[in-house]
């Protein structure tokens, strides 16, 4: 395995800015992670507001039942006992449940949490437990049901779980049956090229899946299979057991709502004043909870001093909100903007891993931090990697090509490398002939204009018809020099999918699958290895 560092912009300003230009977004966020006062003064903060957190032994309880289901290891039994002890901070990140875990990317998010908790461990010399909160309370289904996995044939297929209604049901929450499993197991099952590893693989797979209610739980168990021996503490967000324990910040939030609304405002206000733009939506009327009635999780809206969601389906007074969290805490869940309130609420988290969009709407809520009596943790960046196998890199050396030409002009690259396979320049000279034969032809259309009035009308429509004519001769004649070429151009095309599948960066498409198969669990394991940056940056791993 070769590591190279590369720069891959994430095309997120306030991202840019937290890393290069600190001092740009200072109001915005807590510390600079690369500087230690900013750890030491974070974790003074955390001892001093133990306290005002919910209580460690309830928390642990909760996650301890939680982690015996779905990622049983003596290494996170070990993780929880020392989080149960109040010297104890957390290193934490997350993502939604996504199928076969999602893009990529989630994995390097794991694997940046746990490195990210040994580095802050080691520079504390205090214990910091690595914790993965999976968003299972997010209702969006289409966005989590499926993966792209690069087949053995090197196209990117797409993988879809199915459910039965559009019903807008917590992700964490919607069951799976096993004949749907089974279809998408089989599915990933012909993507993949058989390899020495592929049996285990889907051996896995199925006992995951015939053990998992919900896509949630399928990948909590993937996660642990994976990670559980680092000792990475699984956190659904869905999880009712942990709902109960969340209760009395669900009271907070419902009694500090329009403070915290006034918060979000004005954070809104001074990203536009400092030049940048809001990455989430704040609602004027925005209660930033979401309220479970009947299944389906509903957007609670603040109208003439009820809590509302947008169809009038609910409608309550703050009184009977208030009760409802009393003896429902189920029933109720977190936006984005108040998930990091609530994660800080129930953790001591000295430092919170985040992609390039996370950090963006973080910029949001440092104001409510503080209208909530917190204080926001410090922001970590993911790492960011891109996988090459030896073909890829076999081709990108045969071609002249580097990671910057295939992320910036692939098209103009080939395009230029095609041209060049023949002595003759086919665009140049076809736009020669067509030149010169509109120079010729243009003067005799005007000409037998003044024979006959309507003869300049048939001039000109059958100049058009000689030039598409020449057209399709062109087309013709470069078809034919891509035929000519074409076990070059698919390989052209691999560098392409490989690296930037559908024009987008490759952890954000494509599934950790393909690797796997490919490299086995092992693969997993040798990124673990790879140095930790505090500021993420990007990488290109050369397998």
């Amino acid at each position: 395995m070769n590591i190279i560092s590369e720069p891959l912009p994430s095309q997120q300003p306030l991202a840019e800015a937290l890393v290069s230009d600190y001092a740009a977004v200072q109001q915005l966020y807590t510390g600079d992670a690369r500087l230690d006062v900013s750890w030491m003064n974070r974790a003074e903060w955390l001892d001093r507001s133990e306290d005002t957190r919910v209580d460690r032994k309830a928390v642990v309880e909760r996650l301890r039942r939680y982690n015996a289901l779905h990622n049983a290891s003596p290494e996170v039994s070990a993780a929880l006992d020392l989080l149960e002890q109040p010297d104890t901070y957390v290193v934490t990140g997350g993502q939604q449940s996504g199928l076969f875990t999602g893009p990529s990317l989630v994995i390097y998010k794991a694997i940046t949490i746990i490195q990210a908790a040994a580095h802050a461990s080691k520079k504390l010399n205090k214990p910091v437990v690595p914790v993965f909160w999976i968003a299972g309370e997010d209702h969006d289904w289409e966005e989590a049901n499926h993966a792209y996995v690069l087949t053995r044939e090197l196209d990117v297929t797409r993988i879809r779980l199915h459910k039965n209604d559009d019903r807008r049901t917590q992700v964490g929450q919607t069951e799976v049956s096993q004949e749907s499993w089974n279809t998408v197991i089989e599915k990933l099952s012909g993507a993949l090229q058989d390899s020495e590893h592929k049996a285990e693989l889907l051996a896995d797979l199925r006992a995951d899946a015939a053990a998992s209610r919900t896509l949630t739980e399928f990948f909590a168990k993937q996660l642990g299979r994976w990670f559980g021996q680092y000792g990475l503490i699984l956190l659904d967000s869905s999880d009712n057991g942990l709902r109960e324990v969340e209760q009395s910040v669900f009271r907070r939030i419902i009694l500090d709502n329009d403070r915290l609304g006034q918060a979000y405002r004005e954070a809104a206000d001074q990203l536009e004043s400092l030049g940048f733009e809001a990455q989430a939506e704040v609602a004027p009327d925005g209660a930033n909870l979401f309220y479970i009635h009947e299944g389906e999780r509903l957007l609670l809206f603040k109208r003439e001093g009820r809590f509302e969601d947008r169809k009038g389906l609910i409608s309550f007074s703050r009184d009977e909100l208030l009760e409802q969290a009393d003896l429902h805490p189920e029933r109720f869940s977190n936006n984005v903007l108040t998930r990091p309130l609530m994660q800080d609420s129930l953790l001591p988290v000295l430092g919170t891993v985040l992609g390039a969009g996370e950090i963006a709407y973080w910029g949001l809520t440092g104001r409510a931090f503080t209208a909530m009596g917190l204080q926001m943790p410090i922001l970590l960046p993911r790492m960011s990697f891109t996988m090459t196998d030896s073909a890829v890199q076999k081709y990108m050396t045969k071609y002249e090509l580097s990671f910057e030409d295939v992320k910036d002009r692939m098209a103009d690259k080939r395009e230029a490398w095609l041209a060049g396979q023949v002595d003759m320049d086919v665009d140049g000279r076809f736009d020669e002939v067509i030149q010169s034969f509109e120079a010729l032809y243009e003067p005799l259309i005007e000409e037998i204009g003044t024979v006959r009035r309507g003869l300049l009308k048939l001039g000109a429509a059958n100049k058009e018809k000689i030039r598409e004519q020449i057209e399709f001769l062109r087309q013709r004649t470069l078809g034919a020099l891509e035929e000519a070429h074409a076990a070059a151009l698919k390989q052209w095309e691999c560098i392409g999918l490989t690296l930037f599948p559908m024009d987008k960066p490759q952890e954000r498409v494509l599934n950790a699958y393909y690797y796997l198969n490919k490299y086995g669990q092992e693969w997993v394991h040798e990124l673990l290895q790879i140095p930790y940056e505090i500021t993420g940056g990007h990488r290109i791993i050369e397998l």
